[in-house]
Parts: C-alpha cells; structure tokens; sequence
C-alpha cells in the first residue's frame, strides 16, 4: 500500500519572505506619514500667524498705531502658538515663525500684508518687515 501524505502550510522560506515584504512596507507607509506630519505642522504655523493679521489690524483700529501690536493678548497667543517672533513699531509690525518641514525656511507675515516663506538667514531679530 502507498501511503498518501498531503502537506498543508508554508515553509520557514515563505513566512521569513512575506514578513520582510510586510516590513519593508510598513516603513515605506511610516515615512510618507512623517512627511504629512510635518506639512500639517507647517499649515498650522502659517494659518495662526495669517489669523494674526486681522487681530493687528483690530489693534489698529482702536488705538491708531500699531505699537505694542504684539503685546496683545489675541496677536501673542497666535504668535505663540506658532512658536515665533513678533516686532512692532509705531507704523509697522512683522511676525515670523520656522517651518518644521524644511528647517531653513521661515514663514513671515507683516503689517504691509505681505504673507512669505523665506530663508531663514534672511529674516533678522527685530525685523518689522518681511524680506
């Protein structure tokens, strides 16, 4: 009589192969999320400094200059918020904040309504305007 075995499963080979490709995989999905990370980090930096134009411009309107913008409660929690700086003067102000995604690069907004993402070398402390 021959006796009939039939194999059922997989070999050592087949599991260590589809293991490997489930890994490899899995780390091509772990960093196209870090990169969506960081670009939500920067929207929110840029959308808080953007928020803070209208709220400069409020301070504006109630005490005809925009010295001490930045001190204001509203203007500083965005600032704040965006992790950056903020300058003002009788006539103008400036606040900027580095972006996460690229670490030259820094969002500026001013009192002139300019929105920028620039160098990082070009923006200086104290500045009052985008470059």
């Amino acid at each position: 009589m021959i006796k009939n075995t039939l194999k059922r499963g997989f070999t050592l080979i087949e599991l260590l192969v589809v293991i490997a490709i489930i890994g490899i995989l899995a780390s091509v999905v772990l960093a196209s999320l870090n990169s969506a990370r960081d670009k939500g980090e920067d929207a929110a930096i840029k959308s808080n400094l953007n928020n803070i134009r209208a709220q400069a411009e409020l301070f504006y309107d109630d005490n005809g200059s925009y010295l001490n913008v930045c001190a204001d409660s509203n203007v500083a929690q965005g600032v704040s918020a965006a992790g950056g700086e903020c300058n003002d003067t009788a006539d103008v102000w400036a606040a900027f904040a580095s972006l996460s995604s690229a670490t030259t690069s820094t969002y500026c907004v001013d009192s002139t309504g300019t929105a920028t993402t620039t160098a990082t070398a070009s923006v200086t402390t104290g500045a009052t305007t985008c470059p």
